[in-house]
Order: structure tokens, then sequence, then C-alpha cells
């Protein structure tokens, strides 16, 4: 079974994308700058003074949905696409009913009711539609985008060169693309003979560089809680690219 459609991985997800900071994270003295990544992976990246107006906006491996709503905040119309049908069902009752229950798991079997709620106002989700879609054959009508929004999606994809191939179709001239990897290539995920042979961003420059220029790189920490004393504490390399 996909580990992406298991009840475990959605309450995590849900936990990561929408919970307050406290919700997440009970110790003081622990990696609180990592906190709120799927806000931060577009506020840190887009460079909103090329937005254009009406712009269209893509959210690649979107999960649970939160970052689609930051993309709204710029962009006329959102499409959130992921490979998980469970990560988009509970997407979408967000968006649509403005919640989501779940629950949190604390320690052994003790866990803690909590809601998922939508961030912004009907208005804002009525520009978001989501839907279940492979990002290595993704469908061809989705035209063109003035932004698209990849988070900690290579390196789960077990062929993201066909992806790379895609995405001068996907960005319109002058369009951003804002990408964020920890560049943990795993066999379960990616075959090792379609890992990069050096570094994730030298890989990406030599894939990428004829249809974009690099503008911005920046480390953006994150943090996945498992349970009150377990976390997965990440560091996303983080860049922004323009088509040219």
């Amino acid at each position: 079974m996909n580990i992406y459609e298991t009840p475990k991985l959605l309450s995590e997800y849900l936990l990561f994308h929408y919970a307050s900071d406290a919700e997440v994270l009970p110790w003081e003295f622990g990696p609180s700058s990592a906190l709120g990544f799927a806000v931060r992976s577009v506020t840190k990246l887009l460079d909103r003074s090329l937005v254009p107006p009406n712009a269209r906006a893509l959210d690649l491996g979107c999960a649970v949905g939160r970052s689609s709503y930051e993309l709204a905040k710029a962009a006329g119309e959102v499409i959130g696409i992921d490979y998980s049908q469970n990560f988009v069902d509970a997407a979408e009752k967000i968006r649509r009913d403005g919640m989501h229950p779940y629950l949190r798991i604390d320690e052994g079997r003790a866990q803690t009711p909590l809601s998922a709620q939508r961030p912004e106002d009907a208005a804002i989700s009525d520009k978001i539609r989501f839907e279940q879609g492979d990002a290595m054959n993704l469908r061809p009508d989705l035209g063109g985008f003035d932004v698209v929004h990849a988070a900690n999606l290579l390196c789960r994809l077990t062929e993201p060169t066909r992806l790379l191939n895609r995405l001068p179709s996907l960005v319109k001239p002058g369009g951003q693309l804002l990408l964020t990897t920890p560049c943990t290539w795993l066999e379960e995920f990616t075959p090792p003979d379609r890992w990069p042979q050096g570094s994730t961003l030298e890989w990406l420059r030599g894939a990428l560089s004829e249809h974009f220029r690099l503008l911005h790189e920046e480390d953006l920490p994150f943090l996945i809680r498992e349970h009150a004393r377990k976390f997965q504490w990440s560091v996303a390399q983080g860049t922004r690219w323009v088509r040219k």
C-alpha cells in the first residue's frame, strides 16, 4: 500500500500543514524556526512583484493543500495536484467545509483530537481546486502557469527527469518555478540509477538552465512530528527559477 494513502500519514500531514506551532512542538527549546514550512515554501521563494494580475499557479505535490492558499493570495487561479487521493480528498474537504478532524499521536495509544482549519475565507478558497494526478504524467491540457510550486516532491518520484522535462511547457515565459527538496534520495522511491550523480543543485542546473535562470537559493528547515518526543527535522534546499 502507498504510505501516503494511510491514515497515519494523513494525520501527520494535516498536522504538518495546518496545526498551530504549539500543537506541533510542545518544547520551548525545540527547533521553532522549522515550523510553518507549507507557508514558508511559498513566502520565502515567491517574488510577488513578478506575478502578473490574474496569474495562474500550480501547486505540484500539494499534499493536503496548505501551500495552495499562499499561492492564491498572489494568483487568480490555483490548481493543486497530488498523487495521493487520500490527501486530495482531505484538501478538498478543508477547502469546501472549512475544516477536517484528525487525531494527533502523542505517545503510544494516547491521541489528541484536532481539526485542520481552512486558513483563508471562502473568497480565497474559491480560487483553488484540487485534483489527483501524477507529476510524471500530468494531463496534457493543464496549460501554462505564471507560478509553479513543487515542494519536497522531486526525491519522491520514480523518474524525476520526466517532471523536469515537462516544466518548460508548464511555466510561462517570465514565470516563476519554486522548488524545494531535502535531497533525500531513497531506493524505495527512486531507483539509484536515476539519482543525481553529484549534488542535487548542480543536477538541477544542468537540467533546467537551458530554459530557466536561477535567481534565488535559500535553506528552508522543516519539522514533521511523529509523536510528542520524536520529530523529523530536515533542511530543504529552496530555489526560485524564472522561465527565459
